[in-house]
């Protein structure tokens, strides 16, 4: 009987977990939507301001800017990371800590000094717990980003990139987030955001009807570091998505096996209360034999 009452409790104690997982799986499910509504809405901002900026680049001579230039500072390279702030989500993050510790081994092996910079709790975490440096951090927007963070996050890049040696400046930055592909698909993914490399536009292409006031050199100065504030603005909402897509796709395997852990337990009580039933069912066949047999004495 007790054997039947620790079954009971752990069917009780699964089935709980497995309404919290299918709540999560749920609410994953709704958020991955108002995810891809984010990415898509992002797009045509990000697609316009690298028109416009490549069309300046290649059609005004003698525009330049110290973010399109390599930096003197090439033996430090600044690495963002981009994590999530809550977990849930399977090998999300574990997925994108190891393609930067791949990066970092990488710069390292080319005689470069990584620099990490970590945007998300859970990549904050890994790196303290291991006692490793973190040149900057921020967390607490990375479910749903919003552009003020990004404008923070940019701002911060582009003056240590254009700092000096002496100053802790950085050579180049580079990013790795995970971009959303499918529900299915998330990718882990390596770019470079600077010095930026904007492709110019090709004589096959008719050039964008641009005119710049007051000059072509004060709409860069301008629009460089709106666009770098919009990459990493887009690749926090390809992240976000990422996230919720792995989140949704973790807690649906777990509600899937906390059923499946039902069922066993529920099959393994049945079978005692069956051999327990047998048991009885014998002990009553057994005394009524003994009786009959004493009275037949």
């Amino acid at each position: 009987m007790a054997q039947v009452r620790q079954l009971r409790q752990k069917i009780r104690s699964v089935k709980s977990t497995a309404k919290i997982t299918r709540a999560q799986e749920m609410i994953a499910t709704s958020r991955i939507v108002k995810a891809q509504q984010a990415v898509a809405a992002s797009k045509p901002y990000a697609d316009q301001i690298t028109q416009a900026l490549s069309a300046l680049v290649s059609h005004h001579v003698g525009v330049d800017h110290p973010l399109l230039q390599e930096q003197p500072t090439d033996n430090r390279s600044a690495v963002l990371i981009i994590t999530s702030d809550s977990g849930f989500c399977g090998a999300y993050n574990v997925n994108v800590i190891r393609e930067a510790e791949a990066l970092i081994k990488r710069l390292r092996d080319e005689g470069r000094e990584p620099v990490p910079y970590v945007i998300g709790t859970k990549g904050i975490t890994w790196y303290r717990f291991r006692d490793r440096h973190i040149q900057e951090d921020w967390s607490g927007f990375t479910d749903r980003p919003d552009f003020a963070s990004a404008e923070r996050i940019g701002r911060r890049l582009t003056e240590d990139f254009l700092k000096t040696d002496a100053e802790g400046g950085v050579g180049e930055i580079h990013v790795v987030y995970t971009e959303f592909v499918t529900r299915l698909t998330q990718e882990v993914r390596v770019t470079r955001l600077m010095p930026l490399e904007l492709d110019e536009v090709t004589s096959d292409k008719v050039p964008p009807a641009y005119d710049f006031e007051p000059s072509a050199q004060a709409a860069l100065d301008l629009l460089l570091p709106n666009y770098v504030e919009s990459r990493i603005f887009h690749m926090l909402l390809q992240s976000a998505a990422s996230y919720q897509a792995s989140k949704q796709r973790a807690m649906k395997s777990a509600t899937d096996n906390a059923n499946e852990l039902v069922e066993v337990y529920t099959r393994q009580m049945n079978q005692v209360r069956q051999a327990m039933i047998t048991q009885e069912i014998s002990e009553i066949v057994g005394g009524a034999d003994a009786l009959a047999d004493s009275g037949g004495e």
